[in-house]
């Protein structure tokens, strides 16, 4: 888990003697306003370069009379962190800036340079170095959230071959370790006697499954302060087992355990934020493979929770992961619990990449999810767990099948399926995402995402860090 570094220790920078240039953060409502305080030289040069500030247009004005230089982003009508993306490698490699504007909140322009510096090099032997933001106390927040989600980017991009079952199960421990949690990895005997799906659909792997389970208390919470449960999909790669996928559909399946993820990012936020609450985040992490032992269409397994499933569909093995950690988490009796996975291609044809489905059983907190994503600019979008359709998951020979019956409405089928193992009375918002960037963004770089991380913690940070009534 490495440390951001585009940001740079301004005291350290003066004491070395190394210039720190200004950045001008302009919308395109307060354009006028910032060209008359110009000096004429540099007005004069933006006005024949034609600026407008559209958003995350950067230009290098000429120096100023100190030899400084100074930039100017565009904001255009954009107030998310997004636009302060396009800075890092738009600004001379490796130059020191920092944010003049008034009026700019820190916390949010750091998280977009953050997140817009970010590339996967670790595997290339060099690479384009950004420019670097000054770090300062009044962006903590900002650099937490990015700190967590380019762990999550990192994990994601990670090819299969370096990060399997027991590597994810280890990041995990190391996230335990950053923020003084403990973390417990089960294996073998034991994980398949607790965890039955888990181990089934693990079996055709060479690479044994595990299940990573951190345990943390925020230092103001007390011994029965709110309990949240987190669990994440953690396929390390998915051949879709005997249902096997086409080639042109295993390309990104590294991405296969973003949900897991994703929730090692809620889990990083809420343990740096300190929220008041305990904390349990439970990760099954697995890979599913074809081989002579692994799982096929029409086994019947017993999950944990004691209900038996037919395999219809080898490739629907994500529902299978969760299951077993949905039925244990519930045991425990949390105020919420949330899972995420990316389970279902259902899900990205009825709202594209960019925009994850999320399920409840409580209206409140998919509202509350929902209007909190939409404040930080991590939207999901609320679809229905529709009973009428939760007989197409029917057995003749199980409890119920692990896909349904027909083709339609797969990702709302696949939350039914997952509802079946949380009770009527449990809070419980489930996130079907993609995790994957198709094109290069402000501050979203092509590759690994995580998607929907920021927005929970939103919505968490609301209900647990403020004496809030309830939603």
């Amino acid at each position: 888990m490495r440390e951001l570094d585009c940001l740079f220790d301004p005291l350290a920078a003066a004491d070395s003697g190394q210039t720190v240039h200004r950045i001008h953060a302009v919308s395109a409502d307060d354009l006028a306003a910032f060209l008359a305080g110009l000096p004429p030289g540099q007005r004069d040069f933006l006005s024949f370069t034609g600026f407008a500030a559209k958003t995350g247009t950067t230009v290098l004005l000429p120096a100023a009379g100190d030899g400084s230089m100074d930039a100017v982003l565009g904001l255009g009508q954009d107030q998310s962190h997004a636009p302060f993306g396009a800075l890092p490698f738009a600004l001379p490699a490796e130059t020191l800036w920092k944010i003049v504007s008034p009026g700019i909140d820190p916390a949010l322009s750091t998280l977009g340079f953050c997140l817009g510096a970010y590339r996967f090099n670790a595997l290339k032997g060099s690479a384009t170095k950004p420019a670097r933001l000054a770090r300062i106390d009044a962006a903590q927040d900002g650099m937490d959230q990015a700190w967590a989600i380019c762990m999550g980017r990192d994990l994601i991009n990670l090819p299969a071959n370096l990060l399997g079952p027991d590597e994810l199960a280890q990041e995990v421990v190391t996230l335990a370790q950053r923020f003084a949690a403990v973390c417990d990895v089960i294996s073998g005997p034991v994980l398949t006697e607790n965890y039955p799906t888990i181990a089934a659909v693990g079996r055709g792997s060479v690479r044994g499954p595990r299940v990573a389970i951190l345990r943390w208390t925020g230092s103001k919470a007390s011994d029965d302060a709110p309990l949240v449960s987190l669990c994440g999909k953690g396929v390390c790669f998915d051949s879709g087992g005997y249902d096997l996928k086409p080639s042109a559909g295993m390309l990104r399946m590294k991405k296969d355990m973003g949900g897991a993820a994703a929730m090692m990012a809620l889990a990083a936020l809420v343990m740096a934020a300190d929220l008041p609450v305990r904390l349990v985040l439970r990760v099954g992490c697995v890979e599913n493979s074809v081989s002579g032992d692994a799982m096929r269409p029409l086994d019947v397994i017993r999950t944990r929770s004691g209900r038996t499933v037919e395999i219809g569909n080898t490739d629907a093995e994500g529902r299978l992961v969760l299951c077993d950690l949905l039925d244990e988490a519930g045991a425990e009796l949390p105020d919420i619990i949330i899972d995420a996975a990316t389970l279902t291609g259902a899900a990205r044809v009825a709202l594209g990449p960019d925009l994850p489905a999320l399920f409840s059983n409580n209206d409140d907190w998919s509202r509350a999810v929902v209007e909190a994503g939409t404040v930080v600019h991590d939207p999901v979008w609320a679809l229905p767990l529709w009973a009428g359709y939760d007989h197409w998951l029917d057995s003749p020979v199980a409890d119920l099948n692990n896909v349904s019956s027909n083709g339609f409405a797969g990702a709302i089928t696949a939350a039914l399926f997952l509802q079946r193992f949380v009770t009527l009375s449990q809070n419980w918002v489930h996130i079907d995402l993609y995790a994957w960037n198709e094109r290069t963004r402000l501050a979203s770089p092509e590759g690994g995402e995580v998607q929907a991380a920021r927005g929970l913690f939103q919505a968490l940070r609301k209900r647990y860090n403020f004496a809030l009534q309830a939603f």
